[in-house]
């Protein structure tokens, strides 16, 4: 070990000291475990082989490893405490992992901070690292999470769950002390208007502009518009009205964007040679059309309208935090919103003319995001992760505008915070069959 992780088990014994722990090189003692560190299981009968492996490692010799020893139920692997946590502070929990014969490293391979109160009981709720990169053959697992209130130290556990022919090495384990976040605001502008009688794409489009300079504040970070915002009020089909992206109308919201200084999303229709797609914009705050995605879930009336799927669910790295974005079906179907989580989207926005309430709010709070919806026959408004509206337009020419918090942590009281643990828990590996198409 290294003499910096002896320095820092001493400091952290004192509640003014900061903690910070490297662990690698690990040398297995006299009873076969590196020091400080105990192997766990939920039961004895079920508990994986772990052990120090001093020919697989990634930096310095030695690294901990844990077979699954052909055990159905295996589950556990090893585990650290360090004293000297503060109430309220934040740590940076990071390791590496390797993994071998391991099916589905998303939700097998776990690492969690279990936080601990002065009486070594359990403290709030365990928090689970799942935010992953590959480097090469090993994959690094980081994450940052205050202590929760009463903690005095937190047990680091590195653990390989129901794998029985899968093998699992850790090595870099480290554990720092960090500052709190800044808060992560985001204003976000939703537009309710159903133009009528426009018979152009260019002038419903107008009117819609015309309304944002009219409803939409200065220094919103985001603005929002409904589906088909060519196709709106102007009687005409959709390949009337659609369009190349770029084209017309991505150049309109681009000065938009660009005079606002905001991102613009908004649903369109688009024309890639003899195929139609129902596709949503966002352009950033210069006007740059950063992205568009095509609506994957598209119901009969659009199909039967000459209109063709999309095959995917893109994410956007934006000034403030990644976004995705659904169209108005997709709200129907769990996959969409849960593809752009798993990406690490933190906002939905969703262009969308009418859909199912309810299963909206079930968007948000399955996935921990906030959703955001422009519609006409549906309710503008922005949920927040817990599915609460936190911002409504029901009026015509007006805006849901709100500010919104990307850094605060949606907690639920005996579960802990669930975003993570979705994202850690979510058995993707697990198929729901359709009668009839098995393979």
């Amino acid at each position: 070990m290294r003499l910096l992780m002896a320095m820092s088990l001493a400091c952290g014994l004192a509640s003014a000291a900061e903690v910070h722990v490297r662990e690698d090189g690990f040398t297995a003692g006299p009873n076969g475990l590196p020091a400080g560190w105990t192997v766990w299981s939920a039961r004895a009968e079920n508990a994986p082989r772990a052990y120090v492996d001093s020919v697989l490692y990634r930096g310095k010799p030695g690294s901990l490893a844990i077979s699954g020893n052909s055990k159905l139920g295996e589950h556990g692997g090893w585990e650290r405490s360090v004293a000297g946590v503060t109430a309220g502070g934040w740590y940076r929990f990071s390791a590496y992992y390797r993994a071998e014969s391991v099916p589905c490293e998303s939700w097998q391979v776990v690492a969690r901070m279990d936080w601990r109160g002065g009486a070594g009981r359990r403290t709030g709720q365990p928090d689970y690292v799942y935010h992953a990169t590959r480097e090469g053959a090993w994959t690094k697992l980081t994450a940052e999470y205050p202590a929760p209130p009463k903690a005095a130290s937190v047990v680091l556990q590195l653990l390989l769950s129901n794998a029985p022919q899968g093998t699992l090495w850790w090595d870099e384990v480290w554990l720092d002390e960090i500052s709190a976040p800044p808060p992560r605001k985001v204003t976000i502008a939703s537009v309710n208007l159903r133009p009528q009688g426009t018979k152009s794409a260019a002038e419903s489009v107008r009117r819609f502009v015309e309304t944002v300079e009219k409803v939409v504040p200065a220094k919103t970070d985001v603005i929002l518009l409904p589906e088909g915002i060519t196709v709106i009020g102007t009687g005409k089909t959709y390949a009337g009205v659609a369009e190349t992206i770029p084209g017309p109308t991505t150049a309109t919201l681009a000065e938009l964007a660009k005079r606002r200084s905001a991102y613009v999303a908004a649903g369109i229709y688009e024309r890639e040679g003899t195929v139609l797609y129902n596709t949503s914009v966002l352009l950033d705050r210069a006007g740059t059309l950063i992205g568009k995605y095509r609506k994957v879930y598209l119901p009969r009336g659009e199909l039967e309208g000459g209109l063709t799927p999309g095959v995917g669910y893109p994410v956007f790295h934006t000034d403030f935090g990644v976004v995705g974005m659904m169209i108005c079906y997709d709200v129907f179907f769990a996959d969409p919103a849960r593809a752009l989580a798993t990406q690490g989207a933190e906002i939905i926005l969703m262009p969308i003319w009418g859909g199912d309430l309810t299963l909206a709010k079930a968007r948000a709070i399955e996935n921990k995001v906030f959703l955001a919806a422009s519609g006409y026959d549906f309710p503008t408004q922005i949920y927040d992760p817990d599915g609460e509206i936190v911002a409504a337009a029901p009026e015509q020419v007006t805006a849901a505008i709100t500010t919104i918090d990307l850094s605060r942590r949606y907690w639920h009281s005996q579960l802990g915070e669930m975003r993570a643990r979705r994202m850690k828990e979510l058995r993707l590996d697990v198929k729901p069959p359709v009668p009839g198409f098995e393979p």
